[in-house]
């Protein structure tokens, strides 16, 4: 398999499906792509339709959607997910809410490795996404810590999902509460997060 990603420093949307794949260890090669650099449109248009980053080439299959990919690699690593039905919808729904929501601190919090600014003052709008991510957080950890570490106990696309935010709350100095806290330190001592930061601070684009 082929994964296509962007800037480690700054591309959220491709840490989620290159984690996923460093967590389950199937082999693949990754293939950056600076997105400011000249050509890169048509750079990515050679592996991905849609023009955009993440993109995963598996033979003849394309898939170019960040949650796709993860949905895709989860039908050949099927731990992925949940194995519990009703964890298992907990899971796909967090993943979606964070797929398609949060505009205001993405917005705001741009994902930046590199960068520490923390923030005097929010946006309203801001707090309000940063609220709702941490009871997403506390909730899981509260239910589920028995089983693992992770939100779901092991490791699973929905931690994948929210893995960027590890990143901008660290950049933003976002305070967090003890479960959310134990959380993100479990996220961020993975070795395959310290080898994406560490891929990030060599970007010197």
């Amino acid at each position: 398999m082929k994964l296509v990603i962007g800037d480690r420093n700054y591309s959220s949307w491709s840490l989620r499906p290159w984690l996923i794949l460093k967590q389950t260890e199937l082999p693949f090669e990754e293939i950056r792509i600076h997105l400011s650099g000249v050509g890169a449109k048509a750079e990515i248009l050679k592996y991905s339709p849609s023009g955009r980053v993440p993109c995963l080439v598996d033979g003849e299959t394309v898939v170019w959607d960040s949650l796709a990919i993860g949905e895709y690699l989860a039908e050949i690593s099927p731990s992925l997910w949940p194995s519990e039905r009703k964890m298992r919808a907990e899971a796909r729904a967090i993943s979606a809410e964070m797929h398609s929501g949060f505009v205001a601190m993405r917005r705001d919090m741009p994902m930046n490795i590199h960068a520490s600014n923390p923030y005097d003052i929010r946006a309203a709008e801001v707090d309000t996404d940063i609220a709702r991510i941490v009871a997403i957080w506390e909730g899981c950890r509260t239910r589920f810590a028995h089983l693992g570490p992770f939100l779901f106990g092991r490791f699973s696309i929905a931690d994948a999902m929210f893995a960027p935010v590890v990143w901008r709350f660290l950049t933003y100095a976002v305070h967090l509460p003890a479960q959310s806290r134990a959380w993100a330190d479990t996220m961020y001592a993975l070795p395959a997060m310290q080898e994406w930061r560490a891929g990030a601070l060599a970007e010197k684009e």
